[in-house]
């Protein structure tokens, strides 16, 4: 059902170098801070995709109802840093719509894979795909950033980080 998408990292030595002299702790937290930003970069491209296809008439915006949200089950079940990137509100189709504002917009899915009778029109897909090398960038760089604090930090403090 899902497209997967594969890539490759190269060019991240001088992170894995600053790795090996942190705690777990560290490297968590500093992750989790990088991994919420790269994450806001498909987020961005997402909202930006749903607002071409979204209905300026209703209170139903697919564009504010798509969030980032922490994956905790994954962190407690693996220990792997991870957020969820989607639509809120869930995809079941109810007969009576609420269109105020902040309304579920269930529909999203019908514009993501389409229907036989309508051609789809991705919205999430393409954010993530188009956006690859900016958010792996986003991610080094900021990951590098909160391990360069995190060091200065335990040097000020006479320790290890």
């Amino acid at each position: 059902m899902a497209d997967g998408v594969e890539f490759s990292l190269t060019g991240l030595d001088s992170l894995l170098g600053k790795l090996d002299s942190v705690s777990d702790d560290l490297r968590r937290k500093g992750g989790r801070a990088a991994l919420r930003k790269a994450g806001n970069v498909v987020v961005n491209k997402a909202k930006a995709n749903a607002r071409r296809i979204d209905d300026a008439t209703t209170g139903r915006s697919i564009a504010d109802n798509i969030a980032l949200r922490w994956n905790g089950r994954l962190f407690k079940q693996t220990g792997n840093l991870g957020f969820r990137i989607g639509v809120m509100h869930g995809a079941v189709l109810k007969k009576n719509p609420d269109k105020g504002d902040n309304a579920p917009t269930p529909h999203w899915r019908l514009f993501e894979f389409g229907t036989e009778k309508m051609r789809a029109q991705p919205i999430m897909r393409p954010a993530l795909e188009n956006s690859i090398d900016e958010v792996t960038s986003t991610f080094v760089d900021e990951y590098e950033k909160a391990l360069d604090r995190a060091i200065k930090r335990a040097a000020r403090r006479g320790g290890t980080a």
